[in-house]
């Protein structure tokens, strides 16, 4: 299973930062997606994620009212466009597939992108 991000890399404060997951359509079909972010020397946590039944999104405190998920269904990916960025925004980015649909419970993760910003 591929989860293919794109969008990383250096970004100034204030910027606004886009991350593109692309992965095959049995996967954009059958699991929820979503976004992770690995801080330095932290745990991986969830940012954001959408369902793939209803298209509901969950956004995490740190991120709700900058963070912006979309499902694309041209393009069998997930895009997450965050406003207004921080240097504690600096950390490693994960893209997440998991099957909510039963048999629940089988999660895929990209192999991560990192976005630094600098102020």
């Amino acid at each position: 299973v591929q989860l293919d991000e794109s969008g990383g890399g250096s970004v100034q404060s204030g910027e606004t930062l886009n991350l593109s997951c692309a992965t095959s359509r049995d996967i954009f079909r059958i699991y929820d997606l979503g976004w992770y972010r690995q801080l330095p020397g932290k745990q991986r946590r969830e940012l954001v994620a959408v369902s793939t039944i209803e298209g509901r999104t969950n956004y995490a405190a740190s991120v709700r009212g900058r963070a912006t998920i979309s499902r694309d269904n041209t393009k069998n990916a997930v895009h997450l466009q965050m406003n207004s960025l921080k240097p504690e925004d600096t950390a490693v980015y994960y893209c997440n597939a998991y099957r909510f649909i039963q048999p629940a419970g089988e999660t895929y993760w990209g192999k991560g992108t990192l976005v630094a910003v600098s102020s």
